[in-house]
């Protein structure tokens, strides 16, 4: 009997272990910094690289010479050693690792923050610096402290215009940045049985925003359908009784639009209360809220009218674009006035494709608005996608209206 961290991990809450992997990924930033660490340990050959990933998605395409020339080197590296790659366009590496890879019960490792993502899949999925990350590079494993858990009980259904991403940062603002430093959430309760993959993609995606060593819930029909379109037949994982440290009840129901006001991701307020604050860009994508049922609802919206302020679409992935034009709805957005971005992270990180200028205001439907994030004296308000559409259409903060 135990939490799912417990039962994936192999060990009580507090114990150290040691585990194998069973994915470990990277991005173009990271990658360069673990590929460096790597070859510091002396290694020179990868040993078994069947379940090492490497996907670019962070400043693709290049924005300089100098990004070029790293990416470069990591690129021949993860081809010559038959790591898996995505090149640029493939999309963002949490959405790729979501799309038919990760499975429920597996640990995996990503080197970057928000790898708590794929546990949506009932998978302890957790973010680690690049010398950890060069150390599984080298021996396939790693260390844990298995984390305590915190219950989030999820009860009723969606009114209104309220989607996932209310959701995320309403739990968020209710647990602080920091109310559940390496913890492991477990999303728990009848509510979750109606909430999609991608809904539990963007719960589980802002935990580490709460200080979160992981988030999950557990593989019930919905997992099990869902993976079965990528070809994977897996059990549901049925919770057991255990102990959770801290227990969180949220009715969907009560939940209502929001929006997290800079600089903390905490700090929320309904999107009432900053109806009209005039907007500079609008910015749509992110590992949060950049899948395909994410652009089709934000097409619904704009569809036959057109954005009041300059506004940046970017899928999460080569597949949702895909699926976006088969279906026509990347037509809808463009024509509603839209700039589409290469499938990756786009402006999140304020590396390129959207940097802020001084004294410009952002809406995006990111996971975080830190100073400086987008650009120096830029400003990011963090908000659901129908929230976005809603404020493109009249260039400032304006509340979504009911589906």
């Amino acid at each position: 009997m135990g939490t799912l961290s417990e039962r994936i991990l192999g060990g009580s809450a507090g114990e150290y272990i040691d585990r194998r992997v069973d994915r470990a990924y990277v991005h173009d930033g990271t990658g360069v910094l673990t590929l460096e660490a790597w070859k510091c340990m002396g290694a020179k050959k990868i040993q078994d690289a069947t379940h090492l990933h490497v996907l670019f998605d962070h400043i693709v395409p290049a924005n300089n010479s100098t990004t070029a020339t790293l990416q470069h080197e990591l690129r021949e590296f993860a081809i010559s050693s038959f790591l898996h790659f995505s090149e640029i366009g493939g999309g963002i590496c949490h959405q790729i690792m979501s799309e038919g890879i990760v499975l429920p019960g597996e640990v995996v490792v990503g080197a970057d923050s928000h790898s708590c993502t794929p546990g949506a899949f009932g998978a302890f999925a957790t973010g680690v610096g690049a010398t950890d990350m060069a150390a599984i590079w080298l021996t396939g494993q790693t260390w844990f402290r298995v984390p305590e858990s915190i219950g989030i009980h999820l009860s009723g259904a969606f009114t209104g215009a309220a989607e996932a991403k209310d959701l995320a940062l309403t739990y968020v603002s209710r647990l602080g940045m920091d109310g559940a430093t390496y913890k492991a959430l477990e999303f728990i309760g009848e509510g979750t049985s109606i909430l999609p993959m991608d809904d539990r993609l963007t719960l589980c995606n802002l935990a580490v925003e709460t200080g979160a060593k992981a988030a999950m819930f557990y593989a019930d029909d919905i997992t099990v359908q869902y993976l079965k379109i990528a070809g994977h037949a897996i059990k549901p994982q049925d919770p057991e009784p255990c102990r959770y440290i801290q227990e969180l009840d949220l009715d969907l129901s009560d939940i209502v639009p929001v929006i997290a006001v800079p600089p903390r991701v905490d700090t929320i307020k309904p999107v009432h209360d900053l109806v009209g604050l005039p907007l500079d860009q609008v910015f749509v994508g992110t590992c949060t809220n950049g899948r395909y049922a994410d652009l089709a609802r934000f097409a619904r919206i704009v569809k036959g009218r057109k954005v009041a302020v300059r506004t940046i679409v970017v899928p999460a992935s080569r597949t949702v674009l895909q699926e976006a034009i088969r279906t026509g709805i990347l037509a809808d957005i463009v024509e509603a006035g839209c700039t589409l971005g290469t499938p990756g992270c786009g402006p999140c990180l304020g590396a390129h494709m959207g940097v802020l200028g001084e004294g410009e205001v952002c809406l995006s439907t990111a996971n975080r608005n830190f100073k400086n994030r987008m650009g120096v004296g830029g400003e990011i308000f963090l908000s659901s996608v129908a929230t976005a559409a809603a404020s493109a259409l009249e260039g400032e903060i304006t509340e979504p209206e009911v589906a």
